[in-house]
């Protein structure tokens, strides 16, 4: 799955799991128990997105989406796009900061198949990478009203299937507020700053590469691959931020090609700098 919805869906996860975190947005007492309080849970959600056929492409398709968010016994998981995240830090709802802290596991999909232009094609396919990292992260509650927060995080992955062979750093800001007792949105900002072996890898083109497409040949390097925003808004059909049950899910995204990325010839000939991705689905909370 290219990153670019793997991103989307971290929101979308995200927002998801925060459907449980907006407790004053229904207004319960101290004492009434709400879907986040519980120390097991599970959310699934089903969707569709409209995404590049590659980092950096101006050919679009649409694929499944699929999201799973949920805790075990106080500790979080959730799956975003291809990536898994698991928080071993247990924190209380009405903390005024609370910490983030785990594992990632990540599937890196790009230019592995389904890539519709035929002189990127022409280029060959790259295998699948495996990534394997953490995360950390802080969460401010009720930043502007009682009832938002603003999280900050940093994740690192490593590629240990020998594809790329580089690191991955990807820094993130999310804000979440309930506009209704029944409605939230969350608005992020993110960044991705890769090895020169991902740049080799994802974006250079060999002389034997050349000779096939008709390329030139370019020699990426590494750096800030990228940036991007995001909206997602989840609309509880059922119930309301308290218990959740059958919630909506939207969500658009753009990013930015940077420097000797957006300079590639797969971008900057055959594709482009800019890319949107949309997503829409239904999830279910148990």
């Amino acid at each position: 799955m290219p990153v670019a919805v793997t991103r989307l869906t971290g929101a979308a996860a995200f927002a998801l799991l925060c459907l449980a975190a907006a407790p004053a947005a229904a207004q319960q007492s101290d004492d009434e128990q709400t879907y986040m309080d519980r120390p097991n849970s599970l959310t699934i959600g089903l969707g569709a997105a409209v995404l590049p056929s590659y980092e950096g492409s101006n050919d679009y398709e649409v694929t499944p989406a699929a999201i799973l968010v949920g805790k075990v016994d106080g500790f979080s998981f959730a799956t975003r796009g291809s990536t898994l995240t698991v928080n071993l830090v247990r924190s209380g709802r009405k903390a005024p900061v609370t910490f983030e802290f785990g594992p990632v596991g990540h599937l890196r999909f790009d230019r592995s198949s389904r890539i519709e232009d035929p002189v990127v094609r022409s280029l060959g396919k790259i295998k699948r990478a495996v990534e394997l990292g953490g995360y950390a992260g802080i969460k401010f509650n009720r930043v502007l009203d009682p009832y938002d927060s603003l999280s900050f995080r940093v994740t690192v992955q490593h590629d240990v299937s020998g594809v790329h062979r580089s690191t991955i750093w990807a820094p993130d800001i999310d804000y979440t507020t309930p506009v209704c007792t029944r409605t939230l949105i969350v608005l992020s900002a993110g960044a991705d700053r890769v090895g020169d072996r991902y740049a080799r890898t994802y974006f250079s083109v060999t002389p034997a590469q050349s000779l096939r497409s008709g390329l030139p040949v370019y020699g990426a390097h590494g750096g800030w691959k990228n940036y991007r925003l995001s909206l997602l808004v989840a609309q509880v059909l059922t119930g309301d931020l308290r218990r959740p049950r059958l919630s909506l899910f939207a969500g658009v995204s753009y990013s930015r090609e940077l420097g000797n990325f957006a300079r590639a010839p797969i971008v900057a000939i055959r594709g482009s700098p800019n890319q949107y991705v949309a997503t829409a689905g239904l999830a279910y909370s148990f």
